[in-house]
């Protein structure tokens, strides 16, 4: 973990910051992030640590303000909340401060911050996380018709779904059910099932899919020696069994030009003396010697014979 794992943004503003101070609250802020859900008082901690040297920077106390609020520090969250709104000009997080004012028991104030004119300028997200907000509240005073009615808004469309579309169905189910109306309860719980089979979240989310073996090639598998290649396995081509590869070739080649010096190093070894050349000489008549011989001995028989 080294800070860079932070939204490009928020490294741009901690550029502001002294280096070591800048990764610093960077790996507080990755810390928090990642501690909230699971340990959120562990993560109110990093933010907190985050806020020592970068406190008047509008993204730690936005952290401190988020990691307060689910640790159920809800008066530290407020406080955060309102200073982070100062610094950065954003009512986004208007429901939560309202949804704050509840858990510090007055549905009331809840109830105000919801028809205040910064309600207005939130998103369709946004309203509907105050819609959700303002129910509540409804119930905590005991208006379970009024909970319903503060969820019937634009965004609540069965035949539609967004990305806050089931948890606005399921808040809208458990707002009737409160008010007695089981059977519609009901029929919206199915609605958010729906919903959320057609983003792709909740029960139906696809499994996130990690590659461990990395992007590394296989290794090719090595050649078998020329002893196995010979018997073919059952099933397979007869005719495999007696394929050659071309590096066989090559080291056939290879071989062939490494023994040829050795033979003709042996040859030269054999030394022939001059006199065996001579005793192979005297050995071997000559042919216009022995012809002559021959033909004067001839002449002698047929004289002979002649005289006799």
């Amino acid at each position: 973990m080294t800070g860079q794992e932070l939204d490009r943004s928020i490294r741009a503003q901690l550029r502001t910051l002294e280096s070591k101070s800048a990764e610093w609250v960077a790996k507080h802020l990755v810390m928090a992030a990642r501690l909230m859900d699971d340990e959120p008082e562990l993560a109110f901690q990093h933010a907190l640590a985050a806020s020592r040297r970068g406190g008047r920077m509008a993204p730690v106390r936005e952290a401190v303000g988020l990691t307060a609020y689910a640790a159920g520090h809800y008066g530290e969250a407020l406080r955060e909340f309102r200073t982070f709104r100062r610094i950065s000009g954003s009512n986004m997080h208007l429901p939560v401060m309202a949804d704050c004012e509840r858990g510090l028991g007055r549905p009331e104030r809840a109830l105000e911050m919801a028809r205040s004119e910064d309600a207005a300028e939130l998103d369709a997200a946004g309203k509907v996380e105050l819609a959700m907000v303002v129910s509540g509240a409804r119930s905590d005073l005991g208006q379970a018709e009024a909970a319903v009615s503060a969820l019937e808004i634009p965004q609540l469309d069965r035949n539609r779904a967004f990305s806050f579309s089931p948890r606005l169905f399921r808040a809208y189910a458990d707002a009737l059910e409160a008010a007695g109306r089981g059977t519609e309860a009901e029929d919206w719980r199915r609605q958010a099932r729906v919903a959320e089979n057609a983003l792709g979240v909740g029960e139906f989310e696809e499994p996130e899919i990690i590659d461990v073996a990395g992007d590394d090639e296989p290794a090719k598998p090595s050649r078998r020696p020329r002893a196995e290649a010979a018997e073919p396995e059952s099933g397979g081509d007869a005719a495999d069994a007696f394929a050659v590869e071309p590096e066989d070739l090559a080291a056939a080649d290879d071989a062939a030009v490494e023994e040829l010096p050795d033979e003709l190093a042996k040859a030269d070894e054999v030394d022939v003396e001059p006199e065996d050349f001579a005793a192979a000489e005297e050995g071997v008549e000559p042919v216009d010697q022995a012809e002559p011989e021959d033909e004067e001995a001839e002449r002698s028989e047929s004289a002979k014979r002649s005289d006799g």
